[in-house]
């Protein structure tokens, strides 16, 4: 019975994803992840070893702002047609010259000497930007509507969806990182420019999920005033009815700033620490990636378990801790066990905390806004990320003039110490709303 049982279960997995329907999400999950990197921690180590100044390093780090902003030209991907190819579908058509735009905007990136053209270099990673943002719009709704007519199907559809993107950071990070130990970088950014064409092979051999009658825009002053008070005064109208509503916003622009303070430094870290590029491709993004979902899974687990306050606590000392733990590999430079048992630990408390942030600022959702509502606030955390982040070389260039010799582990202690905000907010509300 038990073996009958087991036969059952493995043909209902093959069922729901063994399909085309599924192997279009993992292709397009894979779009969605890959242009991350190159304009993020790929794009920083390039930088490094193109000699570029550690504060311009973390500066660049600003091109990823469309990433917190898509939501603002999310409604003219909804309603306006894209010439001669409108009539494979609404998402289809926006995707396809999408894609095809940010397979050009990546080769751009490769043509650029950033010694020479450091503005034209971050010029192009900000297209790069715009167009994966873009790109995450026409996706993210076209995966929702796929599932339109089995909807008890979609959390697998995200699953598998995840799992590309998690293979497209991969492509993108670590194979990246390993292809620039055996050809020059330009050559690197040529064939990450290749990687459109799996979300264009996806789309062409799917199909539209949902007929779409184009809306005639009329931009008109009526219009547009209707436009900003459903997207953006009645949604933040009924956020700011919770009596708490400042601190929140608080505690979600400091919560996740420790890790993300040091992330356009890590890579020029790694390499100043005397690791190859093969070790770091293979600690920092593939064995990373490993303990990013089993933190997730984890978290997933004790955030029922614990609870919403307990969880955001706990998880938020941990991530202070583990970032400030980069200082030990700071003053013991390159240690390969040390390396890979602190990011390890790094990277599962990186997966913890997202779990229960996640869960967190979903809750606060009111049911009618929710996607603004979400939108908006999970922007907020962005932006910490993309603005504040950018300082991150100049205090390590300061740490370093002051003290030389301890610049990074005078970083990575205020790395640390920068969650340390969010969990003090978290005791006041806690005593002061109940």
């Amino acid at each position: 019975m038990k073996l009958k049982q087991m036969l059952d279960y493995l043909k209902k997995i093959k069922d729901i994803y063994f399909n085309k329907r599924m192997i279009i999400m993992l292709l397009l999950g894979f779009s969605s992840g890959f242009p991350l990197p190159l304009v993020f921690g790929t794009l920083s180590f390039l930088l490094k070893d193109y000699g570029i100044a550690y504060a311009s390093i973390g500066a660049i780090s600003l091109v990823k702002i469309p990433y917190s902003l898509k939501w603002l030209w999310s409604p003219i991907v909804d309603n306006v047609k894209i010439p001669l190819i409108y009539k494979i579908g609404r998402r289809r058509s926006w995707a396809v010259i999408t894609q095809i735009l940010l397979g050009i905007s990546i080769f751009l990136m490769s043509t650029v000497n950033p010694q020479q053209h450091l503005y034209l270099m971050a010029f192009f990673a900000f297209i790069t930007s715009f167009l994966s943002a873009t790109q995450d719009i026409i996706l993210d709704a076209y995966r929702v509507e796929s599932f339109n007519d089995e909807p008890e199907k979609l959390s697998s559809g995200v699953a598998i969806f995840v799992l590309g993107y998690r293979i497209g950071l991969i492509f993108s990070g670590a194979g990246a990182v390993y292809l620039a130990s055996k050809m020059s970088w330009s050559s690197v950014y040529v064939i990450m420019s290749l990687g459109i064409l799996i979300g264009l092979l996806a789309i062409i051999f799917s199909k539209e999920a949902v007929k779409y009658e184009y809306k005639v825009l009329n931009f008109d002053t009526q219009n547009i005033k209707q436009f900003f008070n459903n997207s953006l005064i009645e949604p933040f109208k009924s956020f700011i009815k919770n009596e708490s509503w400042f601190w929140i916003l608080a505690f979600i622009f400091t919560y996740r700033l420790s890790d993300s303070y040091f992330g356009p430094m890590s890579n020029p870290f790694y390499d100043d620490m005397g690791f190859t590029k093969e070790e770091i491709a293979f600690v920092t993004k593939i064995y990373s990636v490993v303990m990013t979902i089993i933190g997730g899974l984890l978290g997933g687990i004790l955030v029922i378990k614990l609870g919403m306050r307990k969880s955001l606590l706990l998880f938020g000392f941990t991530q202070c801790i583990t970032t400030t733990l980069f200082a030990v590999q700071a003053y013991y430079g390159h240690n390969m066990p040390l390396f890979m048992v602190i990011v390890a630990l790094e990277y599962l408390s990186s997966g913890l905390a997202t779990t229960a942030f996640v869960a967190y600022i979903s809750s606060l959702c009111n049911k009618l806004y929710t996607a603004t509502q979400y939108a908006l606030l999970s922007s907020v955390m962005s932006l910490s990320r993309d603005l504040f982040s950018a300082t991150s070389g100049v205090v390590y260039q300061y740490a370093e003039n002051i003290v030389p010799g301890c610049g990074w582990i005078i970083f990575f202690i205020i790395s640390g110490l920068m969650s340390l905000p969010s969990i003090f907010i978290i005791l006041f509300c806690i005593k002061k709303y109940k």
